[in-house]
């Protein structure tokens, strides 16, 4: 059985969440909406949205802000919960390119144990600095997955199976801030997870809205790849074996 839902985690998009819900839904997917504990404002849009289409959105709400990791998470344990198997994550800032949902979980269903990584495709509005700083993590990925099968963590827009997110998740503490799509993602693949890429456009952000905090989210993801690379070191033969069995 394969079942798909789109998680949104929300957090004061309240400019761009109708367009990004609207078109979610014209691709007749489920959709579920977690409210981060957002604006009054954000949190009326968000309502709106819910009642409009009540069998196809759901609305969960966290009464504070707890980060971007925290509430993809409360949407995981949802969908769950309701009896989906698999998840697609997308920002709620309108970045993401909508209609390459049909593409990435056609590509789910063909590859149902996998996750299928979006690896951006840029166009003109991504800031420079953003860009190249980018490739940190990504050398920091390929050396704690001793790999270069992951080609970009940090894009949110994914489709994951969701039991092994809840195996781990039993498990295993993962970031729950701007950290949470790297860390969980290295994890997953030392779980034994099959990574597939797949190109999707990617525009920064429709509303002019970034909550990520340069000095906080900076020493959570440092101290993240801290962890995973010594998370690495136990696991190195293993690693080592598992991409020597993969090769060509």
């Amino acid at each position: 059985m394969f079942k798909a839902c789109v998680l949104i985690p929300v957090y004061n998009h309240e400019h761009a969440i109708t367009a990004v819900v609207h078109a979610v839904l014209a691709h007749d997917v489920d959709c579920i909406l977690v409210d981060d504990g957002c604006s009054p404002a954000c949190a009326r849009v968000l309502d709106d949205l819910h009642a409009a289409t009540p069998a196809r959105v759901s609305l969960l709400r966290h009464a504070s802000n707890q980060g971007k990791g925290a509430a993809v998470m409360t949407g995981f344990e949802h969908a769950a919960k309701t009896g989906y198997t698999h998840l697609l994550q997308v920002d709620a800032d309108g970045q993401h390119c909508i209609a390459d949902i049909p593409r990435f979980l056609e590509q789910a269903q063909a590859h149902p144990q996998a996750i299928m990584v979006g690896y951006p495709v840029y166009d003109d509005s991504v800031p420079a600095v953003r860009l190249y700083a980018r490739y940190l993590t990504h050398v920091w990925v390929w050396i704690n997955t001793l790999s270069l099968a992951i080609r970009d963590s940090m894009c949110g827009f994914r489709v994951y199976p969701i039991s092994p997110v809840m195996t781990l998740l039993a498990k295993q503490k993962v970031g729950k801030r701007m950290n949470f799509d790297t860390d969980i993602l290295v994890r997953l693949y030392w779980d034994g997870a099959d990574i597939v890429n797949l190109p999707t456009r990617v525009a920064y952000p429709s509303d002019g809205v970034s909550h990520f905090r340069v000095w906080l989210d900076n020493v959570l993801i440092t101290k993240m790849h801290t962890q995973l690379f010594f998370g690495m070191l136990w696991r190195f033969p293993r690693l080592l074996l598992r991409n020597w069995r993969g090769r060509p």
